[in-house]
């Protein structure tokens, strides 16, 4: 490998990190320096790569891989061992240093580290534990740190991970098992999801003991999040809504996040030569959402997919589609009916949900009311009876959905 300076590493480390999309930082504990002790904060902040906190504040995380070099030989991934792209590799302390840097220039407010594996996975866990561990012990830095953990590393080696990062994350890379064989066979699913359920443990042994005595350490305190490839293989939207709800259920993530694959130089001939459209990935975002914040199981969100595809429509969003395909439902009395019915509302979300709620202990409410509180008044109406509104017929229209569906937009050049 060629003698690059820290720019040039930067430069092509920076590049290489983008593709991995779980890097949020919302959910840890809060910590600051404001006592003179120590370095950064997890409050606040401004920078490169840009994630945000579920009360909406934008969080700026260094985003780096370690080295975009690798051993293994993944199908779709840009740095497996026969892609023929430039390489670069930080030293730990040369990561640390780099934080430190940004974070004084006030660019960040902490980092989210990956890595090809290098040697062994054991060498390249050893190596990215020791960035977090120079930044927390020799630097005293109480910044924000995200660490991506190797399954395949010695379990001591993640638990340390563990001690030192915020969250970890494990990628699970497809939804199915068999995707995996085939796209990435030096990986293996039983391994990825027995690190997970160690980590797992961890998270709830150490919170368990932080409630009992006050000095335990903490433990990813964000928890674990994972990632996976959406459109690399034949997975449908049915299979990945699935996967989803078994990792949420089974390992306590905090966030399973969706890639779209995205065609790579030099591609396997056995990879497709179309990324999906984007509009997928936001649909399972979407979905996602439905599952962790709306009360719907994975079997009603898969219920709005097309029969035969599995596939999620892209011209509406999948909790319209699951209210149309499910009429009898509705409409919901808005004065009467219970929240979980009123969160099925197509177009009302949780907080127009609860100001409802609060609303109609003194008043009864009108659709001009609900109006004040969406985006859309005409999603809600069919679904809706308000005071002095029913919707009559307008509910089992049969060209409803042409008349809730989004036109298309010419995107402006100027605003």
């Amino acid at each position: 490998m060629a003698q690059l300076d820290i720019q040039q590493k930067l430069e092509i480390l920076a590049d290489a990190a983008k593709y991995d999309a779980s890097c949020a930082s919302s959910g840890t504990v809060k910590r600051s320096s404001r006592d003179g002790k120590g370095l950064g904060s997890t409050d606040g902040g401004m920078g490169i790569c840009h994630a945000y906190a579920p009360d909406g504040r934008c969080i700026s995380l260094l985003k780096i891989l370690l080295t975009n070099s690798c051993i293994f030989d993944c199908h779709y991934c840009i740095n497996r061992k026969s892609s023929n792209v430039r390489r670069a590799r930080f030293t730990a302390d040369e990561v640390v240093q780099l934080t430190l840097a940004f974070y004084r220039r006030n660019y960040i407010e902490g980092l989210f580290l990956s890595s090809g594996i290098i040697r062994s996975s054991n060498y390249t866990m050893e190596q990215i534990v020791e960035v977090a561990r120079s930044l927390r012990e020799d630097h005293h830095f109480r910044g924000y740190i995200h660490l991506k953990t190797i399954p395949d590393a010695d379990p001591e080696l993640v638990h340390q991970a563990g001690l030192h990062a915020d969250r970890v994350s494990i990628n699970v890379e497809l939804p199915t098992a068999s995707g995996l064989r085939r796209l990435a066979p030096e990986k293996s699913e039983s391994r990825i999801e027995g690190a997970m359920t160690e980590m797992k443990s961890a998270i709830i042994d150490t919170a368990d003991a932080t409630r009992k005595y006050r000095s335990a350490p903490t433990f990813a305190p964000a928890g674990q999040s994972t990632q996976m490839i959406v459109g690399a293989d034949a997975a449908t939207d049915g299979d990945i809504v699935r996967k989803a709800s078994t990792l949420y259920d089974r390992f306590g993530l905090r966030r399973v996040y969706y890639s779209a694959f995205s065609p790579i130089p030099d591609a396997s001939a056995i990879l497709p030569l179309q990324r999906p459209p984007l509009m997928r990935e936001h649909r399972l975002y979407q979905s996602d959402w439905l599952m962790r914040f709306y009360g719907y199981g994975a079997n009603e969100v898969v219920a709005a997919a097309d029969a035969e595809t599995g596939m999620l429509p892209l011209d509406i969003d999948p909790k319209l589609a699951w209210a149309l395909k499910f009429r009898g439902a509705f409409p919901v009395d808005v004065n009467k009916g219970p929240r979980e019915m009123l969160l099925r509302v197509p177009g009302l979300g949780t907080k127009a949900v609860d100001a409802i709620l609060a609303a109609r202990r003194w008043r009864r409410l009108r659709l001009e009311d609900v109006a004040r509180l969406t985006v859309s008044v005409v999603k809600v109406r069919p679904f809706l009876i308000a005071e002095g509104w029913r919707p009559g017929a307008l509910t089992d229209l049969a060209g409803l959905k042409t008349i809730l569906t989004p036109k298309p937009k010419q995107m402006e050049l100027f605003i």
